[in-house]
């Protein structure tokens, strides 16, 4: 597993056992509904998480960036496909999201070499 993809993995699990240890019904049932929303419905989960990985763009977050492109290639997503999500996240986003882009494709070059 390559270095950001497992600390990546670490610290996330680790703080969402902490944060779910809290027992706050509202952060669970928000987890929940996370969860749940992309679960396979009308449209596919590999789109879902392509909109999810748009959206984490537009919003910059990298975190949330790391943790959608791990779900659309474990969902098989070419590499034709993220060049059109990042096009169409660049696009609705601007220029600013292009550094995200750039961690992003390095990020998923990490994820190829698995």
């Amino acid at each position: 597993m390559g270095k950001q993809l497992e600390e990546f993995n670490e610290y996330r699990q680790k703080m969402n056992e902490k944060l779910l240890a809290e027992d706050n019904l509202v952060l669970k049932r928000f987890f929940n509904l996370d969860t749940n929303a992309y679960q396979e419905g009308a449209l596919s989960v590999k789109t879902k998480e392509m909109m999810g990985l748009v959206a984490s763009m537009v919003l910059r977050c990298d975190d949330c960036i790391k943790y959608h492109l791990i779900k659309c290639h474990e969902q098989q997503m070419s590499k034709a496909e993220l060049m059109e999500v990042f096009a169409i996240a660049n696009l609705v986003g601007g220029s600013i999201v292009i550094p995200h882009t750039r961690r992003a494709l390095e990020f998923w070059e990490e994820l190829c070499e698995e």
